[in-house]
Parts: structure tokens; sequence; C-alpha cells
């Protein structure tokens, strides 16, 4: 049997041509056109050369133009390089140049980065340029037959996000993201009557398998939103009779939080999820009253393909969970010594099953150290409760340590979050020369909203431990924010004026 990923769509098709499957606004394309297209694009692909195995970037928004990239690509047997739009020129050469890219589709608003990249890296720029790329199409012959792929070959190269060091590139089969799509269409009781808000960057491992992939397998449809913003989601959503939102926390917290909400009907919605991130559960409770809809939390990591775990809708929910694992995956929490930690204690997150990556590209140390013992150790600490949950403590490398206790941020971020003028917050160590670290936290207040460090600090004293509470608030418009909207905490500093404050004598 032929494993190819983009059997998906071609099967879809099949089913249902006239189904639509892609919207932008009032552009609208059918199974069959977006199939047809996707014959003209491997047709375009094979007449430069590229051959089954070969690297073909893709550097476009969440616009028509992705699937019809992607999928081509796939259909000609090439292993699809997926890239933020947003990279500079020396970032496009890098994934170019490691990934061996031999074309790259780039979005003409963004020609200038992609083409210094490019030719650094010896790739081929196909311009991608609304109107003039459909006409290239329609003067391109298709290459209707679909490339012979096995489960194991890799079908996508999904690169980290490069924290600790140049990215890396996670190398997913086809079978890995087929079971992945299978999962999620299941969990998010897709049909062809789906209509999902793609509000998620297509490049990025959640939006591509559940918004994209997942959507086209179940014969739904797939409404863009090429850069995210409350107020147009909401409008989208009521526009077009959304079922599934999928998204990071800060876009909840930002609709939530948008002044126009309730003018909207979102009647229409279904299920909401939520992953790439911990959603705190005061955003969680007040998004469901607000909008009377469940938010299913999920996890996983593009290593993963990417859900690893997921609240199923059939159990019960536990707010603040990831859930348990899905289907044919296994996830235990283990100490530094791999060996399992009892139910309850902090340990890292391992798994294994059909969704972990082939291996990093080209890369076999990082591969073996990630993959040591048979498992993917995926950086983030959980506590495992006596039912199976997972409930994730906060990444490893983010993990504080003041004199000697460990602090994890997120159960700080949980509490500030819960006060009523805390838009966004997060919670970061920085040096100390009698403790090693201290705590600090940068703070986004909502509209109207007012409040001084005193008063949040005296409000995180009054829940948790003295030791744990951040003696050090500043307060920003804006987070930094990654592609998906993921808050950046490697980007966020310590104000100078903030940091060399002297604190009043304070309980250790």
């Amino acid at each position: 049997m032929n494993a190819n990923l983009a059997g998906n769509l071609t099967e879809t098709a099949a089913r249902n041509g006239a189904a639509l499957a892609i919207k932008l606004d009032d552009f609208e394309i059918n199974y069959a056109l977006l199939a047809e297209g996707t014959a003209r694009v491997a047709g375009m692909l094979q007449a430069r050369g590229v051959r089954p195995g070969d690297r073909v970037a893709v550097m476009l928004p969440n616009v028509p133009h992705f699937p019809l990239a992607y999928y081509g690509a796939l259909r000609a047997g090439a292993i699809v390089v997926p890239m933020n739009v947003l990279l500079k020129g020396r970032e496009v050469a890098y994934y170019l140049g490691n990934s061996g890219a031999k074309v790259l589709f780039a979005w003409h608003g963004f020609g200038e980065a992609a083409h210094a990249g490019a030719q650094e890296a010896g790739t081929e720029v196909i311009d991608v340029v609304p109107g003039d790329f459909e006409q290239q199409l329609m003067a391109t012959e298709g290459r209707h037959e679909m490339a012979e792929k096995a489960g194991d070959d890799v079908a996508v190269l999904l690169y980290t996000s490069g924290t600790t060091g140049r990215s890396k590139g996670a190398a997913l089969t086809h079978e890995n993201l087929r079971r992945n799509v299978e999962v999620g269409a299941n969990i998010f009781d897709m049909g062809p009557g789906a209509i999902t808000l793609g509000a998620l960057p297509l490049f990025h491992s959640f939006g591509q398998t559940c918004s994209l992939n997942a959507t086209i397998a179940a014969g739904g449809c797939l409404t863009m939103i090429p850069r995210f913003e409350p107020g147009k989601a909401l409008e989208i959503m009521q526009r077009d009779g959304v079922t599934i939102f999928q998204g990071v926390p800060t876009m909840y917290s930002a609709i939530l939080h948008h002044p126009g909400r309730e003018a909207y009907d979102t009647s229409t919605l279904k299920v909401c999820v939520s992953g790439g991130a911990a959603l705190p559960g005061e955003v969680m409770r007040a998004f469901e009253e607000a909008f009377g809809c469940p938010i299913l939390e999920g996890y996983g990591l593009s290593e993963t393909s990417p859900v690893a775990s997921f609240n199923p809708p059939d159990r019960e929910r536990k707010v603040g969970s990831i859930g348990i694992p899905i289907e044919g995956v296994e996830m235990k929490a283990v100490d530094d010594d791999d060996n399992e930690v009892p139910a309850g204690e902090v340990g890292e997150i391992v798994i294994r099953g059909h969704n972990v990556m082939k291996g990093y590209w080209e890369m076999p140390d990082a591969t073996a150290e990630a993959m040591r013992g048979g498992w993917f150790h995926s950086g983030d600490m959980a506590r495992v409760d006596e039912d199976g949950y997972f409930f994730i403590v906060d990444r490893k490398k983010d993990l504080i340590i003041r004199g000697g206790f460990n602090v994890y941020p997120r159960e700080v971020e949980e509490v500030l979050y819960e006060h009523p003028a805390v838009r966004e917050a997060a919670v970061v160590g920085f040096p100390d020369d009698s403790l090693g670290e201290e705590i600090g936290a940068a703070v986004a207040l909502k509209e109207g909203a007012e409040a001084d460090a005193g008063v949040l600090k005296a409000y995180v004293k009054e829940q948790l431990a003295a030791y744990k509470y951040p003696r050090r608030i500043w307060f920003v418009d804006e987070l930094p924010k990654g592609p998906t909207g993921k808050i950046l905490k490697r980007e966020i500093r310590v104000p100078d004026e903030v940091a060399a404050e002297v604190e009043a004598a304070e309980p250790a």
C-alpha cells in the first residue's frame, strides 16, 4: 500500500470533489480543484529536476497556495521543509543548506530574505505571486500519479525552534503523520461537515497536522486567517459557522479579552483545542463560560508529529491536565537516571510510539541523545496522577532554583493569571549573588485595569510559599511571542533598573 501522506487529499477528492476544501475570505477552492492544482505543482517540480527524496522548502503564510505546494511536493515524492515566512536571510540559508533543499516556494511579500538565503544555499526559488502563480500552474502539465512511499520514508522536516542552539530538523515519516492525523480527527470528531478555523501557522506542527492535514483527511473545510487577530477570528467564526477552533493559550486570552466579542455569534463552535503551551486554568474557565464551548487540552512537540497526549472527550476532563497518551503511544515521567518516578512526583516526560520522529536530520549525536533508551526525551517536566493524567509543571530548562528550592514558573504564572487585572504573565529566573537565582515576572495588564508590583507580589504571597513569589515584577504592553503566539521566555529580559531594585527584608 502506498503510504504517501498526499493520499489523504486525493482520497477525499475522489469521494466528494465538489466539497469546499479551502477558504480565504472570498477565495474558495473545492477538493477537485485542489487535487488538480497539486498535480500541476508536482509536474512543475518534476520539470525542475526534483526527484523522490529531494527536499522542497515551503515559505508561505496561511494562504491557499500553502496546501498546493505542500501536497504537490509530497505527490512528487519530495520531502517538505516548511519554513516561517519571517525568517531572515541568514536563517533561510541555514534551513535550506542544512536540509539540502533543491527548490523553495517563497511568498512574494518576503522575497528579499528568501532570495538572499537561497542564493547562499544554492537553492532555486519559485516566487509565489497570487494570480501569476495560478497562470504558471495552468500552463504546466499535471503529474497525476502518486509517488510511491513506504510508511517509514521521511515526509516532512520540521525544524525545532532552536532554543538550545541551532535549529534541528525533526524528520517525520508518512506513517508518523498519517497516524497522528487519524488520531486527531477522531479526537476532534471531524467529519465532512467540519469547518476548522486555520489560525495556527501551517508551517508549524500543530497547525499542519491538526488543522490542515486532519481537516483534509476528514473532508472538512479549512477557513484561513493569514495572521491571527482576535476580531478577525471572531468575524470568521460567525461568517463561516466555524465548528472547530484550535489555538495556543495566547489566542484564547486575546479572544476572551477582545472588547467586542459579545457582538459575534459563535454558537456553531463544537470543540476548541489548546496546545503549544500550558493553558492557564483561569483562562480556560473564563473562555468556556463566555463561549459555551469546551476546550480540550493536549500536548506534543515537533518531534512527536505533534500530538502525544490529549484529554479525550469521552472521559473525565481534568483542568490543567494535558490528558493521557493517545492511542498507540506510551508516555512516562522519569528522573535524571531515566527511572520512572512514582505518581505525584515530578519527572521528565519521555515518549515512544508511532508518532515519534525518525530522528534529527543528519544529526546522529543529537538523535542518540534525545532517543536514549528508545524513548524520546521531551525536556518537559510533569507529574502523573493516579488515573494516568499528566500535568505539565514546566520546561526542564525553565526551572528556577532559588536558594536551593525548586520553583516552577508555571505554578507562579497560574496564580498571576487569577488576578483580575492580569492579561498575560511570564515568570523567569535571573542571577542573584546570594541565592543563585531570583524570580521575576513580566506582566501585561488588561485594558483599563490597574495594579502595581506591590499589589501583585502580595497577591501571589498569599497563595504560595514565601520562596516562590516573584521579587521583581515589571509591566509590558505585550509579551514577546513566536509565530504560533507562544510566549517566548528566552526573549524576556529583566530590565536593569528592575533587577537593581533593593527589596525590603522579606522571608527567603
